[in-house]
């Protein structure tokens, strides 16, 4: 998925989205944080067949119940990797293809 096009479908999520933010950041929650980790890439013949980007998107709220980490699951290629609490904060982190 290009990174533009993930921010669009993020951002009608979550108005507070934030790509790769710098320290200096002061977020507002409920935030979804989403940087480029990676790709999978898929070979044929020794070619690329097919390139994907891998994506890891964090989920931040102070709400234990919030339905904001169900609805980023929802999104295709998504996939739950764990979730913790931090500082009063409730952090759901995906990978996304």
């Amino acid at each position: 998925m290009d990174r533009l096009d993930l921010s669009a479908k993020l951002h009608e999520l979550c108005d507070n989205v934030y790509f790769q933010p710098p320290e200096s950041v002061r977020l507002k929650f409920p935030c979804i944080i989403y940087e480029k980790t990676g790709a999978h890439q898929t070979y044929a013949d020794d070619y690329p067949y097919e390139f994907d980007w891998r994506y890891l998107i964090t989920v931040i709220d102070a709400d234990p119940d919030s339905k904001l980490p169900e609805e980023v699951a929802k999104l295709q290629k998504c996939k739950l990797d764990r979730h913790f609490s931090s500082d009063n904060l409730y952090h759901t982190i995906f990978t996304l293809y």
